[in-house]
């Protein structure tokens, strides 16, 4: 934790876990035949085995993310990966632009295409042959010689993938999935093909029984033509509903990279000229009309308007921007025409941050599913020596040769480990996908681990439960002096200052009042405040001290205001003219509205609040009982926020750091969980495991509820997956399940895992 501090404070990125060192470079590959999780685990053993490679391999996006020296090149690891058996491309360019977004989504998808067809076409033929093996009243004479007809096209036109995987994998001295299923269709027909040339089952009029579990027959009369095409026709199906779900899955960050604009307006020379948002540079100005996106994030330098950032940060009330305001690129300008200046394009742009972040965590693992890649890695060969022991021991025991062998092909079918291997990626790709829309950034799914831990939540105070920002709170006229007459006064001459508390005064008369009028003879003091002559009165505005300089003393009720102000933690600015002392104005800063909801949620979800803030503890208070807080540490130090975590972590509890700036970066990396607001600081962001796009506390609490509704999922989903398969082998094992019927439960355990994981698309 002490590394990740020191990096938050310089604003390094955390390394992921297992990442090389920093020197290392980060290259991304996508491979290729990849079909089951062990085909993952051995591409990533493989990498793993270089010198100075460490290698995730994510099987549902089909992407190795891979840290490397600068010695071994991109052809280096795309030559190992094809040594194993698989396909690699090298990277798309390293910088991809919001406006390329669409290049990565192609329509139609070849793959689901292909799968699509052979599903197709495999369903068709292998439907009668089904029907006709399973009701003996459809069984007309020479029945038989039709079914291997149609089954035939499906075991090797259907099962070719299947096949060709398997005869790879075999070439490379290893087995997955495709060996498990290419071995038991081959062998269901084999077998129909021995029975019927070499047997009686090619005998007219022969009829066949169908039974869901393992009975006895006559071997040389019994057909496997139903298991052989029904198994290929499922298998296919659940991999063809997997590759669409688990393109769904990734539609969020699809869509997120499709927001930015295509096209822009450039101001050159006071003239409008349109150009591909790719060419645009720092420091351009350019054109926003109404109903159009901002192309990339910049600051207003002319108009105003209201900006709609809901497809962004999931924020659904536009915000009014005006000149000198920073609008982000891909929101939707609603009003007025506005002129940006570019400030950041391209991969510096928030968009395409999102997106790299979202992309990065997809590829991360929990540590669930590391065990779940060990597990699969062995768990093929396991079941191959499973299938032989089924076959032996049948034999052995009942000396029935068909039952043995349907007994051993349904250990073959059912013991496809992919839903352990789709049991996280799936859940994590929508989770992360539908956390972006509403603001949410996860980095990664070890984060997903600790907010189910997390029971203690330590929010900073500016910035994070406040604005942040000075806001004139309340107004205290002396007898005789108008409120509008005291702001106007007091207002013109703060607005000659730059002070914080100067400008909220300022502000906020200017607001209520009106036009301010002209200073003359305008002095600051300092530490005190300021003084000046407007409209022919000489003014005094700032601290009791500055007034007793001129021998003016506060009446009892102005005194009994200031008091009041200053125990509520609020600034108490005192206001003179003319040697008389005319009011007090009480300012501090501005609690969020929705701030107290926030930590109320937050409560609910069982975390205990507290605030923790370098001010002054009479302020500090003062804002916690606005929002509900009862624990305050005031008055600390950057280095003591981070002392303050570590305490709180001595003691037993988990904790969680919400925050926005620099003096919290290190505080954030050293918590248990990080949660940094996105209109903080980029050390603050760069330093936590969460970032809040939305400058809202309450997405804090949204956060925390959507990573533990997607842990939830991915533990259910592994739940599943193990059980699943701890429960069917010995069901097939023991002759309790037809091949066909083995084949339908394996890939429907896929798409239950792949369907679980899509109900995170409907969090709110």
């Amino acid at each position: 934790m002490t590394e990740q501090a020191t990096q938050a404070t310089t604003g390094l990125a955390q390394a992921p876990h297992g990442a090389a060192p920093a020197s290392a470079r980060e290259v991304e590959l996508r491979i290729g035949g990849m079909t089951c999780a062990s085909c993952a685990a051995r591409v990533e053993k493989k990498l793993n085995r270089m010198d100075g490679v460490t290698a995730t391999v994510n099987f549902a996006t089909g992407k190795a993310r891979i840290a490397c020296p600068e010695d071994v090149g991109v052809a280096d690891l795309i030559a190992t990966v094809v040594k194993t058996g698989y396909t690699a491309e090298e990277p798309p360019p390293p910088e991809p632009r919001p406006d390329e977004a669409p290049a990565q989504d192609p329509s139609p998808d070849p793959e689901l295409a292909s799968l699509r067809q052979r599903l197709t076409v495999s369903a068709v033929l292998s439907t009668p042959v089904v029907l006709m093996s399973m009701v003996p009243a459809l069984q007309f004479d020479n029945w038989q010689w039709l079914s291997l007809t149609l089954a035939a096209p499906v075991v090797v036109w259907g099962a070719l993938p299947f096949h060709r995987a398997a005869l790879t994998n075999a070439r490379h001295g290893t087995a997955t999935m495709d060996t498990l299923v290419s071995l038991g269709t081959l062998a269901a027909f084999g077998w129909s093909l021995w029975a019927l040339f070499l047997g009686h089952a090619g005998m007219p009029g022969m009829r066949h029984a169908f039974s869901l579990t393992v009975s006895r027959t006559d071997g040389s009369s019994s057909l496997y033509l139903e298991a052989a095409a029904g198994v290929t026709a499922f298998i296919l199906a659940g991999r063809y509903l997997e590759a669409r779900s688990k393109r769904r899955a990734g539609a969020a960050l699809r869509a997120l990279l499709d927001l930015g604009a295509k096209e822009v307006s450039v101001l050159r020379g006071g003239t409008e000229v349109r150009i591909p948002v790719d060419r645009l540079a720092v420091g351009d100005r350019f054109v926003a009309r109404p109903g159009e996106k901002i192309a990339t994030d910049g600051t207003v330098v002319e108009g105003t308007s209201a900006v709609d950032a809901s497809l962004l940060t999931g924020e659904s009330v536009p915000v009014d921007v005006s000149v000198g305001d920073p609008v982000t690129g891909a929101t939707v300008n609603t009003a007025g025409r506005l002129v940006v200046e570019a400030t950041r394009v391209g991969a510096d742009t928030r968009l395409a941050r999102t997106a790299a972040l979202v992309e990065a965590a997809q590829h991360g693992k929990a540590e669930a599913q590391r065990l779940a890649d060990r597990v699969s890695a062995v768990f093929v060969p396991v079941v191959l020596v499973l299938a032989l022991a089924t076959l032996t021991a049948w034999l052995a025991l009942t000396g029935d040769v068909t039952a043995a062998f349907t007994a051993a092909v349904a250990v073959l079918i059912i013991a496809c480990p992919c839903a352990l291997g789709l049991a996280t990626p799936t859940a994590l790709m929508v989770g992360t996908g539908r956390g972006a829309q509403l603001g949410i950034l996860i980095k990664g799914p070890e984060v997903l681990e600790s907010t189910r831990r997390v029971n203690t939540v330590v929010l900073d105070k500016t910035g994070t439960v406040t604005t942040g920002r000075m806001t004139l709170h309340a107004v205290h006229t002396a007898a005789g002096t108008g409120e509008q007459e005291l702001l106007r006064l007091a207002g013109a001459l703060e607005h000659a200052s730059e002070h914080p508390v100067a400008q909220a005064v300022a502000t906020a008369a200017a607001e209520r009042t009106g036009t301010l009028p002209g200073v003359a003879d305008f002095t600051a003091v300092p530490g005190l405040g300021v003084r000046g002559a407007v409209e022919g009165h000489t003014v005094l505005v700032g601290r009791e001290a500055l007034l007793a300089q001129e021998a003016i003393t506060l009446p009892a009720e102005l005194a009994g205001a200031k008091a009041a102000a200053e125990d509520e933690g609020r600034t108490a600015v005192v206001v003179a003219w003319d040697g008389a002392a005319r009011g007090v104005l009480a300012v501090a800063d501005a609690v969020k509205e929705t701030s107290g909801e926030a930590v109320a949620e937050l409560r609910r979800l069982g975390l205990r609040p507290i605030l923790l803030t370098g001010d002054n503890r009479r302020v500090a208070e003062s804002v916690a009982r606005a929002v509900g807080i009862d624990e305050v540490i005031a008055e600390v130090l950057p280095q003591g926020k981070v002392d303050v975590v570590r305490r709180l972590r001595a003691e037993g509890r988990t904790v969680a750091m919400v925050g926005d700036g620099v003096n919290d970066a290190a505080a954030l990396a050293t918590a248990d969980l990080g949660l940094a607001m996105g209109t903080g600081t980029d050390a603050a962001i760069e330093a936590s495991d969460l970032t809040l796009v939305r400058g809202d506390l309450r997405v804090a609490a949204d956060a925390i509820r959507l990573s533990r509704r997607t842990l939830a999922t991915i533990k259910g989903n592994l739940v599943w997956a193990f059980a699943y398969n701890v429960a069917a082998l010995p069901l097939a094992a023991f002759g309790l399940l037809n091949p066909m019927i083995a084949g339908a439960a394996m890939a429907f355990s896929s798409v239950f895992v792949v369907t679980n994981s899509l109900r995170l698309r409907s969090f709110t």
